[in-house]
């Protein structure tokens, strides 16, 4: 894939998590908090499973080889639910920006480190003092959009 290519789907994916966290904080108000969660999962899964059948390599067939994942690694889901009712509880306090702001410097912050020590597989990247001032310019940015 190429690199600008690369960028635009990223950048596509930013967008649209963007708009999760409004999306689902709207849902929660019908069904419940814990509800919305379970049924934005619900409805990716279903996606996933459909995208999978019809275009992956392999299919569905090819999670028989799941058992020789480390077990970091099957954490993925776990995760991703963790943020979507983070996400959906706290987008009516912080507002779209402040809670995109605060995860992304989230995001940012964890990255940083990751690319560092190079964990979960991902090659080491040096700690240059660009990546430490974007930090922490985020970090401002994210102070000034929370601030009533």
């Amino acid at each position: 894939m190429s690199r600008p290519l690369a960028l635009a789907l990223a950048v596509t994916a930013g967008c649209l998590v963007g708009m999760q966290a409004p999306v689902n904080a709207r849902l929660r108000l019908s069904v419940g908090e814990w509800q919305a969660a379970t049924f934005s999962f619900l409805v990716g899964t279903v996606a996933l499973v459909i995208v999978t059948t019809l275009v992956a390599k392999g299919g569905l067939s090819e999670l028989r080889h799941v058992r020789g994942a480390p077990w970091w690694a099957l954490i993925g889901g776990l995760l991703g639910a963790v943020y979507v009712a983070v996400a959906l509880m706290t987008v009516r306090t912080l507002g779209a920006s402040g809670l995109t702001g605060a995860v992304i410097a989230g995001q940012l912050a964890v990255s940083v480190a990751i690319d560092r020590f190079g964990l979960f597989g991902i090659g080491q990247q040096p700690l240059a003092l660009t990546r430490i001032l974007g930090l922490l310019f985020l970090v401002v940015g994210v102070v000034l959009i929370v601030r009533t």
